[in-house]
């Protein structure tokens, strides 16, 4: 695939070594326009950056080689890892964002991403389940790529997990902690960011962030049957595939 190239200055100048590339981590732009979004990936000035960015179109821009360390994950945290920009790839997808409108996912722009996917997948060895969104590994101050982000579609090429939860016949009894049960549920993904158990205002941003992910229908920031239950098939994804 025939990739357009920006150099942006914004990375790490000690390089890195293939082994070390372990995650993929998808952002939407959240500019107003791909030329303002380009201009910020290439300023000094912004210190940030990505590895590719990709138009409505479907256009593919390289911004910073794949073994140098772009800075586009920020304060970051995932299973037992730490500021996720030395373990990535990251990966912009213009999008208004929330702030400015947010819009959906042209598939010109996702199919070109799950080509990129692809490439990526099969050079570093990177499990399904590290494909991930800029929200789960830093849900404190970040929501991207957000609600309308076709998880699912992804998941189909084994792109990120998914769930198989099927509407119940009978009404699930919730469990009397079932802060302590989520929360654990989501240390065993992977989610960082919280003591399962005590609460936090800041939990809210973070059930947020899962159910934008899973259940995007229903970000609520509270914890009903279904999102527990999505928790803990999730939680338990290995030992069920």
């Amino acid at each position: 695939m025939k990739k357009n190239l920006y150099q942006s200055p914004n990375y790490s100048k000690i390089p890195r070594n293939k082994k070390e590339i372990k995650f993929v981590i998808i952002h939407y732009t959240g500019m107003q326009s791909e030329i303002e979004s380009i201009d910020r990936l290439i300023s000094k000035k912004s210190k940030v950056s990505c590895h590719y960015l990709i138009n409505k179109k479907g256009k593919v821009i390289q911004m910073v080689k794949e073994l140098k360390v772009a800075w586009h994950a920020g304060k970051s945290k995932w299973q037992n890892f730490k500021n996720l920009n030395k373990y990535s790839i990251g990966i912009e997808l213009v999008n208004k964002g929330h702030k400015f409108g947010y819009e959906k996912f042209p598939n010109s722009q996702i199919r070109s991403l799950i080509k990129v996917c692809k490439s990526l997948k099969k050079k570093y060895r990177i499990p399904r389940a590290n494909f991930l969104g800029h929200s789960d590994i830093a849900p404190l101050r970040k929501i991207d790529p957000g609600e309308k982000f076709p998880w699912k579609e992804l998941s189909y090429y084994k792109f990120g997990i998914w769930h198989k939860i099927k509407k119940e016949k009978k009404k699930l009894v919730l469990p009397k902690n079932i802060h302590r049960e989520f929360f654990r549920n989501l240390f065993a993904i992977g989610y960082r960011y919280f003591k399962i158990t005590k609460r936090k205002k800041a939990d809210k941003l973070i059930i947020k962030a899962f159910q934008q992910r899973y259940l995007p229908k229903n970000v609520s920031g509270i914890i009903d049957t279904k999102t527990l239950q999505i928790s803990h098939f999730l939680a338990n994804y290995n030992k069920l595939s």
